[in-house]
């Protein structure tokens, strides 16, 4: 991002996750709280980008294990006579789509357990940091009436 930049910057997604990265912005006068907060946002979006991207490879990688034990069990090859890459049916696909969430359902559980508690983490931070700055405003709002 510019230096002039005052706000985060999102990312076109990510190859392996498909998770839009961002440059989170950092005040000059980053206050303790502050970079809390940001750090907790941080590490947020590694954990999920580490997860997405473990998740999606094993997919594609499984996906393609299917395709092929299902091709092979039919006597057919990866490509057709024509080049084009053989696929199945939505029926058959479904099986290994139900099969994969199956499989990896305590993964997902608790994965979603980690990203509330994250982001609840996240929302109580940001309840803090709105209290500072608003207590800061009001103490300036009043210090300037005074004058």
């Amino acid at each position: 991002p510019p230096a002039h930049s005052h706000s985060d910057w999102i990312g076109p997604p990510d190859r392996h996750s498909n998770l839009r990265p961002i440059i989170f912005y950092v005040p000059p006068e980053e206050s303790a709280l502050e970079r809390r907060l940001r750090e907790a946002r941080q590490e947020a979006q590694a954990s999920n980008q580490r997860f997405w991207a473990r998740h999606n490879r094993a997919f594609r990688q499984e996906k393609e294990e299917f395709i092929y034990s299902r091709l092979k069990a039919k006597g057919l090859e990866m490509r057709d006579e024509s080049g084009q890459k053989a696929t199945l049916n939505a029926e058959e696909m479904a099986d290994f789509y139900k099969d994969f969430l199956s499989k990896n359902l305590k993964k997902h559980l608790q994965y979603n357990r980690d990203w509330y508690k994250r982001n609840f983490r996240i929302t109580f931070l940001m309840g803090q940091v709105a209290l500072v700055r608003a207590l800061r405003w009001l103490r300036r709002r009043k210090k300037n009436v005074e004058q």
